[in-house]
């Protein structure tokens, strides 16, 4: 059995959590959020604990289903409460990004600018000129979102490491082919 699944989720104050079979909705201080979820995992609801359980003779695949049925409930709670945010910057010359209507437009070395609408329930807010903060309430959306405009311009290797990374990134910058003398 899976350690991760067998840990209860605290429902934590001010969260409003509804179980409809194999439905969860939860509604907190930053908005609501609901998923369907395997029917193979049974969710509970005691006193203010959200507890998942398998069949004792379950397969291997149920079993599997049962710990990341657990993390994603307790994502989902995180979410509604504090909400979810990543930071990226943008890093060359020149290279910037600027708020358009519900669209981002990122000006980066190409020939045209590349514009990019962030998905319902996430919001892309630029800070400066170069630093860029995705943040919602689903972390699977905020950190595909995050992923998606990191790969506009992904960090070069070769140069000096221009392009959209995450803040706190490690690039390795390699070295070039060496001229003959």
């Amino acid at each position: 059995m899976s350690r991760i699944g067998k840990k209860p989720v605290p429902i934590l104050s001010g969260v409003l959590v509804t179980i409809n079979g194999h439905s969860v909705s939860m509604k907190g201080a930053k908005g609501s959020i609901a998923r369907d979820f395997t029917p193979d995992v049974k969710i509970a609801r005691e006193n203010d604990l959200l507890i998942c359980t398998v069949p004792e003779n379950s397969s291997k695949v149920v079993r599997s289903k049962f710990g990341l049925v657990r993390s994603l409930l307790a994502n989902m709670m995180t979410g509604v409460t504090r909400g979810y945010t990543r930071q990226l910057e943008i890093v060359g010359l020149g290279y910037k990004a600027k708020v358009d209507g519900p669209k981002v437009v990122f000006t980066v070395g190409y020939s045209h600018s590349v514009a990019f609408e962030s998905p319902k329930g996430v919001s892309v807010k630029i800070e400066g000129v170069n630093k860029i903060v995705v943040s919602g309430i689903d972390k699977e959306k905020v950190g595909q979102v995050a992923a998606d405009i990191r790969a506009i311009k992904p960090p070069e290797h070769y140069n000096a490491g221009k392009g959209i990374r995450y803040v706190g990134e490690k690039v390795r910058i390699k070295e070039g082919k060496k001229l003959a003398a």
